[in-house]
Formats: structure tokens, sequence, C-alpha cells
């Protein structure tokens, strides 16, 4: 009877070795062989303004492992999921740099392989705008958060590759600030993810320049703006497929001007080419 009692020892330590192995947290190390490649770019959707700063401090990932990126399933329960750190450069960031199809490479990081259901971003609090060449602080709005939590799921990240999803971040200035009558700005962050390779985009140039415009496009409730560089060239990307309108809003002494029945579709790009506003 002992004999057999040693026998069965060893079988019992592995799996009792076994079992807490899979309760336990890994490190990164030992996740090595099991990690997906996260590529996260920032983008805007901008605002009349000069300037727009934003700090940065955080990014973060809530990761299901005991669910595939490509699975849109229900959650799992909460010993499936964890937060992770992406280490981002923390900062401000000049979100008006970002316009007309220019964006900057917020982050890239292994993760552990899984699906990505939340990104939390935490911003810092040296805010600021520049509107006329004169800077005004921004805070938060009285009971906005600091933090910016997106839900996700499989179809808004773009599986490029081998255990590898990229997906760009457009802070969205328009809806973001808030000014007061007093004079005030106050910041009440929204961010919208999109990826490039499933949208429609809308690209051009207004002439002249000196007509300082803001341009709006929208279909239903779906809306984006562009602020044009200084040679009068604008592109707005990530547009769902639909039948679109553009406002283009002029300072005097130019007209406003109305264009209709833009019909943008995924993976292609409406060319209006020059836009001659007139006085």
């Amino acid at each position: 009877m002992k004999k057999q009692f040693l026998n069965w020892l060893p079988v019992v330590l592995i799996s009792a070795l076994a079992l807490y192995a899979c309760q336990k947290e890994l490190s990164p190390t030992e996740i090595a062989g099991s990690t997906q490649q996260l590529s996260l770019y920032l983008s805007d959707d901008p605002a009349r303004f000069d300037k727009v700063f934003i700090d940065i401090q955080k990014v973060e990932v809530m990761i299901d492992t005991c669910r595939g990126n490509d699975d849109d399933g229900p959650d799992n329960d909460d010993q499936c999921k964890a937060w992770y750190d992406l280490k981002v450069t923390a900062g401000v960031y000049d979100l008006l740099t970002l316009r007309n199809g220019v964006d900057t490479l917020l982050a890239n990081a292994n993760v552990p392989e899984g699906g990505v259901r939340r990104i939390r971003i935490s911003l810092g609090t040296n805010n600021s705008v520049v509107k006329d060449s004169v800077t005004y602080p921004l805070n938060l709005l009285p009971g906005a958060s600091n933090q910016i939590v997106l839900k996700m799921g499989k179809k808004d990240w773009d599986h490029y590759g081998n255990r590898r999803c990229r997906l760009w971040l457009d802070f969205d200035i328009s809806r973001s600030i808030v000014v007061e009558r007093n004079g005030q700005y106050y910041l009440r962050p929204y961010v919208r993810p999109f990826v490039v390779a499933r949208g429609g985009n809308i690209e051009g140039r207004i002439v002249p320049y000196s007509a300082k415009t803001l341009i709006r496009v929208w279909a239903g409730s779906d809306t984006a703006y562009a602020l044009p560089n200084r040679d009068g060239r604008f592109k707005i990307r990530g547009l769902k497929a639909g039948n679109y309108s553009m406002f283009i809003d002029a300072t005097a002494p130019y007209a406003d001007s109305t264009i209709g029945n833009l019909t943008v579709e995924v993976g292609k790009t409406v060319k209006l080419g020059n836009v001659t506003l007139r006085q």
C-alpha cells in the first residue's frame, strides 16, 4: 500500500503544479510564446483652433485571455480579463499636427494573446488650446473623467497579419471641447476608433486658403471635420460607406459653400480637386 502511494505521489504533484500554473497570473516572460502585437495610431478630427495640446499619460488595454481576438462572443468572467499598460511615451501632443491623413504611432506593444475588450486612455492636467494666438487652459468639464474608455470588438480592429492588430484613434476636437459664455474652454474628451482599410475618404483643396475654412461632412448621424493645411488641401479618412454632404464654413468676405451627393465607398477616395470659394 505504501509503495502504491509513492507511485501516485509524482502524478499528484504534477497535477497540483499544473492547476497552480493555470490559476496564477503569468509574467511577461512566461507568456512570450503566446503574444499578439497591438499598434495604436493617434489622429485628429479638428476644429477651428491654432493649436490643441492634449496631455496623454497612459494607454492600457483590457484583454480577455479566454477568448480570441477574432471572437465577438460575450465577455468571460473577470478571471479571464486583465489590464495591460502599453507603455506609451507620456507627454503633450499637438493634435492639430495630426490631421488631413497624418497620424502618429501612439503605441506598439506585445501583449498576451486574447480578445481586446477595452482601451483606456488616461489624460494629465497639462491641456490647453491656442485661439487667435492666445493660449487658454483646457480643464476637464466638471463631472467629466480624465479617462477615456472605449469598448472594443473584433470588427473594430485591423487584423493585418499573424497575431498583429492595429487601430486608429480619432480625437474628435469638435465634440471634445466645450466653450462657455465666459470665454473659458473645457475638455470633455471624445475619441472615435476607426480602421483605415475599412473606411472611405474624401479629399480636395480649398482655394483660396485665406478663406480659413472649416469643413464638415455628414451622412445621417455620422459627422466628420477637416481643417485644411496652409496649401488648402484636406483629407477626411475612415468614413462609413454612404452618401455624404459637405459644408464649407468660410470666414468673411468669402461665402460658405455646400456640396452634396458625395458617394463614399470602402477603400476608395472621393477626389474633389480644387474647390474655389467666392466673395
